[in-house]
């Protein structure tokens, strides 16, 4: 077992340090803040949007799945940069994953958008 805290001071510590994750990618990530902006927006709009709780459901999802895969491509972005500045074919692998991660979950809240409302109208 790994020593450290246990209980309830551990999730309160695991709570800041998400609270950092999320201060850090939106200082330090444009296309997370233009992210999370659309999902300010979308959102809402899913709730007005989507007919019943499923459908509210995948739309919300969708937008948030964006946002996860985005944290995520940060990781890897950081854990790379950290590693060094010179260029190698596994660190370039590591980060067009990462991009293209990001493009297919934009690519899945778009259909998931495009089929509903195209059923609603």
């Amino acid at each position: 077992m790994k020593p450290g805290k246990t209980g309830i001071p551990r999730i309160v510590d695991a709570f800041g340090y998400s609270v950092n994750g999320l201060r850090a990618a939106w200082t330090n990530e444009s296309a997370f803040r233009q992210e999370l902006v659309l999902a300010i927006i979308l959102i809402p709009l899913a709730f007005w949007l989507g007919e019943g709780v499923v459908q509210k459901t995948l739309l919300i999802f969708s937008v948030m799945f964006v946002l996860i895969v985005e944290l995520l491509n940060c990781a890897i972005e950081a854990a790379v940069d950290r590693i060094g500045d010179e260029i190698h074919e596994l660190s370039g692998y590591a980060k067009d994953a990462g991009s293209a991660a990001v493009f297919v979950s934009l690519c899945n809240m778009c259909l998931v958008w495009v089929l509903i409302l195209f059923n609603k109208f």
